[in-house]
């Protein structure tokens, strides 16, 4: 009998070591066990694809296992050296956590003293601030009840920071935290940096993007009226100025960065964006952002080696969405994202799990697994416009809940220069889900809707293709019938065990 080698991986904090793992392909997913051993003794047993180890020794060499029926792995992790605090409420930084102070010079001053054996440590209480930028080899904590609270006013995020909003590189205002600087010919510039503990870190929201949006509609008013009927192919009129909004998070040309832990809330657009970056965990966190338009969660852009597991979104647009720039653009960057894994993550309301509509670059590789989106607007979605190009290849989806499941064309986001030829979906398989064919709206209304809605593009050579739909139930939860099954422009897709309930 073979026996597999799961794909084992590794983060550690000075006292802890989480281990996660893909689920292994020879095993069925639902119900498999895994068994954990430290340095050979057994620890627990989890059906989960991920675990934390606490309560561990700094600069201690440890090894974990991990083992299900057919598929085994070890690793070999050592702890890191417990660093020196750097409080941000004493000497000689002395910010103050009244929720009044604005600290961002103090904070700032901390940030750029730290060094690769010290700790920004943020205590209890809400330190006001600014933009801030984070550097290489530089650990953030955040104690419980610490809150990192960004500013509402577009000031505070100045000067601005050349960035990539919707596919298209331009400058914008600086996010909350900052790290890295956005070139898509150089090689990465930030690195190593860890953000963890168990306060959160909060920015405008709503209202620190409406302010945005009025400052740059002055700003750009001629520029905005030169456009004409093009505006027309905006989302919104506010769509262009709405583009220079500052993210929660910002990472640009950056390798090795892990958010552990925290809550993650209301940034002006998207809370964590990361773009020509690799190897970024995001693990154990909550995102917040009901009420923000684009309030998306975790978007990785023409990255590679993403992951995030263990959280839970309350979004007011999608939970992740995964980009690789628009065209013309986006085709001659010609960066895809690729290899991307997000398991045991909860939707409570928002859009859902989405692949695109920013894929003129590509995407490929992306397991999504152990996940519930059924509390959703679209559940999983993998969407484009057909002026797009680029493709989205090799999805798998596995052991998830949904609401609705999605590979379809679009007509929304539609500005840009059109490129040569469409999208192509194709190489994905859908296998162990309970999709309930019915959505929550942004008013947190009900609508039943297609449960399965497969449509590739009109033009022949670029229907989506290569599909594999396996184990799937269907259930209403009101009992109700569910609209199974809408298919066009679709060729070589495979039902085998779709069953109604």
């Amino acid at each position: 009998m073979t026996t597999e080698t799961l794909l084992l991986q590794s983060a550690a904090t000075a006292d802890s070591i989480t281990v996660y793992w893909d689920e292994p392909a020879a095993i069925p997913a639902v119900g498999t066990e895994y068994t954990v051993f430290l340095n050979e003794k057994q620890i627990t047993t989890t059906k989960k694809t991920h675990f934390t180890l606490s309560s561990l020794s700094e600069n201690t060499r440890y090894t974990v296992s991990v083992t299900c029926p057919l598929a085994q792995a070890t690793v070999t992790v050592t702890t890191r050296t417990a660093r020196e605090r750097i409080d941000v409420s004493k000497a000689p930084y002395n910010a103050c956590g009244d929720g009044k102070t604005l600290n961002t010079q103090a904070l700032q001053a901390a940030f750029d003293a730290c060094t690769e054996k010290q700790c920004v440590y943020i205590p209890r209480g809400v330190f006001m601030t600014g933009a801030l930028k984070m550097h290489s080899g530089m650990e953030l904590y955040l104690e419980e009840g610490a809150v990192l609270q960004g500013t509402a006013e577009p000031k505070d995020y100045l000067p601005l920071i050349h960035s990539r909003f919707e596919g298209i590189e331009q400058d914008c205002y600086a996010s909350l935290l900052n790290l890295g600087e956005l070139d898509h010919t150089a090689p990465y510039n930030c690195s190593d940096v860890l953000i963890y503990g168990k306060g959160t870190i909060a920015s405008g929201g709503a209202e620190l993007a409406k302010a945005v949006i009025r400052t740059e509609r002055v700003r750009l008013a001629d520029y905005l009226a030169s456009l004409g009927d093009k505006l027309k192919e905006c989302e919104k009129p506010d769509t262009i100025p709405g583009r220079m909004r500052p993210r929660l998070i910002n990472m640009s040309n950056c390798q090795h960065i892990r958010i552990s832990g925290v809550t993650l809330a209301n940034g002006a657009s998207w809370n964590v964006h990361f773009i020509y970056s690799d190897d970024i965990l995001t693990d154990n966190c909550v995102f917040k952002s009901e009420g923000v338009w684009n309030g998306d969660g975790w978007d990785p852009d023409s990255s590679t080696n993403c992951t995030i597991f263990g959280c839970r979104f309350y979004t007011g647009d999608d939970s992740v969405a995964i980009k690789s720039g628009k065209n013309p653009e986006g085709n001659e960057i010609n960066r895809p994202t690729e290899h991307v894994r997000i398991f045991d993550c909860a939707c409570a309301y928002g859009h859902g799990i989405t692949i695109g509509s920013e894929m003129s670059g590509g995407i490929n590789d992306v397991r999504i697994w152990d996940c519930d989106m059924s509390v959703s607007m679209q559940g999983i979605e993998i969407k484009g416009t057909k002026k797009r190009g680029g493709y989205v290849r090799n999805v798998q989806v596995r052991n998830c809940a949904l609401s609705r499941l999605q590979m379809h064309s679009v007509g929304y986001n539609d500005d840009g220069i059109a490129a040569p030829c469409p999208p192509v979906f194709e190489n994905c398989r859908f296998s162990q889900l309970t999709i309930t064919g019915r959505m929550l709206d942004h008013e947190r209304v009900w609508h039943d809707c297609a449960a399965i809605d497969f449509r590739g593009f009109a033009v022949d050579g670029y229907e989506a293709r290569n599909i594999v739909v396996k184990d799937v139930v269907l259930a209403h939860p009101d009992g109700n019938t569910v609209q199974t099954l809408t298919m066009q422009c679709c060729r070589g897709v495979s039902i085998e065990n779709l069953s109604v309930q």
